[in-house]
């Protein structure tokens, strides 16, 4: 028995006997009693109401293929391939399978929960179940790995915008890959690719958002979710999937065909780097932020001349 079923009919929050559990399911009182340990062991808090039920912790906000579908525009629905996991290694690592099964065509794979969430630079990206937004995209490009320049921010711009439409105020751009709100990392993409170095490249774009997220004791650095931004908003992941993958997609097809250029001036009205003083990780260079370049490299002036910055080689910081 699969436990999203039984999921599904706790999500309200409300309590539910085990007798009407089983009798929705078809199902006996005990095969109910196995699927709610297996909830709990997937890190679901189900409560076990003496003489009355079982109950969620609070209600949940279920991620559903259905749900997402109903909210993509019909370009996008007649395009993907869509599949929604409750628990997953990772979704980034769920499309490359699906590649190796001989899928093709835009592949999209979304999931509750990830077990080995991963991001930049192989940072463990926490992802506990019924809390955040964790999606990849699988498309073949007509471009060369040299080509690709500018891809994850790009991305990043099509997350904020999305995010933006939403209702969320005051967004920012961290370059590369991060999005931002007062400071505080809100999202990240992680992009992946595969083929040869000219031709067709396969890439993964991997998007995690933290939606209902309150707490993450092991996460080293300042971080928040949309609940904690815009608490009065009603975010729904099922509607967050659906409205990111309608606006990535778009940006997507103009990345193919026109490269970084027409994004350079968008993204750089969300840099939030842009005229702070910056130091490389690396330690050997440090400036005034300017934003990024016609390619995505990011601008650097120092008291001699401006330096650009490949994405690929070191990672930027404030300067304390």
């Amino acid at each position: 028995m699969n436990t999203r079923p039984l999921l599904k009919l706790l999500s309200d929050g409300a309590v539910h006997s085990g007798e009407s559990l089983a009798e929705i399911l078809g199902v006996s009182r005990t095969a109910i009693w196995k699927q709610v340990r297996k909830l709990i062991d997937k890190g679901i808090p189900v409560e076990t109401i003496r003489g009355r039920g079982y109950q969620l912790a609070a209600p949940m906000d279920l991620v559903t293929r259905e749900g997402i579908e109903q909210g993509l525009n019909e370009s996008a629905r007649r395009q993907m391939a869509l599949r929604v996991h409750d628990q997953i290694d990772s979704t980034n690592s769920d499309i490359t399978r699906r590649w190796q099964e001989g899928e093709r065509g835009l592949l999209v794979s979304v999931a509750d929960s990830q077990q080995q969430g991963r991001g930049r630079r192989g940072r463990v990206w926490q992802s506990p179940a019924g809390q955040n937004l964790y999606m990849s995209v699988g498309i073949s490009m007509n471009r060369g790995f040299t080509e690709l320049d500018g891809l994850s921010l790009v991305a990043g711009l099509a997350l904020l915008e999305a995010l933006a439409d939403k209702g969320l105020a005051n967004p920012a751009l961290k370059w590369p890959n991060d999005l931002l709100v007062d400071g505080k990392k809100l999202a990240g993409i992680l992009i992946e690719l595969q083929g040869e170095l000219e031709g067709a490249v396969r890439v993964i774009v991997g998007i995690g958002v933290n939606v209902h997220m309150l707490e993450a004791e092991s996460v080293d650095q300042p971080w928040t979710s949309l609940d904690l931004s815009a608490p009065e908003a009603d975010w729904r992941r099922d509607d967050l999937a659906a409205s990111v993958l309608n606006r990535l997609l778009g940006h997507l097809s103009v990345f193919e065909a026109s490269g970084f250029g027409p994004f350079a001036e968008p993204w750089n009205r969300y840099d939030a780097f842009r005229g702070r003083k910056l130091v490389a990780t690396s330690g050997n260079l440090s400036g005034v932020g300017e934003g990024v370049d016609e390619s995505g490299n990011y601008m650097i002036s120092t008291d001699s001349s401006v330096e650009r910055i490949y994405a690929g080689e070191i990672s930027l910081r404030v300067a304390e």
